[in-house]
């Protein structure tokens, strides 16, 4: 396979690794595992139980499980066509996933704080309104 066609899978294939990634470690739907993994993580006794379950609440963590996962699937190998290009992809990819997840919560902050910046000078105008309409 050419390097291009190697480097936009590589940016392609970190998409969905991407997106379960974060799925299973921030959004609600996954609450109640992420809520189970926290408590467990903290409270089993063993050193193994304990980092089993923290791997369910840290995107970082859970997306070298997901990429492990996809690169079975897919077979994707970068640079080499051997063992070392599972080993390159394997990382090139979690790095890629980790980029987008950061942006990803950069961006929804972002969008955060407008919204509320928006709620904030609403109420303030409201609040304007009403003096002017009781004066």
């Amino acid at each position: 396979m050419a390097l291009s066609v190697q480097i936009i899978w590589l940016f392609i294939l970190a998409i969905p690794v991407a997106c379960v990634a974060w799925t299973v470690t921030h959004e609600e739907i996954f609450k109640e595992l992420r809520t189970y993994c926290s408590e467990k993580s903290q409270k089993c006794g063993k050193l193994v139980q304990r980092k089993f379950f923290y791997l369910f609440t840290c995107e970082y963590c859970f997306s070298h499980y997901v990429t492990a996962l996809f690169l079975v699937i897919t077979g994707y190998k970068l640079l080499f066509a051997d063992w070392r290009g599972y080993l390159i992809s394997f990382f090139a990819v979690v790095f890629v996933a980790n980029v987008y997840m950061s942006l990803f919560a950069y961006l929804r902050q972002s969008l955060k704080s407008e919204k509320l910046e928006a709620n904030l000078k609403d109420n303030e105008w409201h609040e304007v309104k009403e003096e002017i309409q009781n004066k």
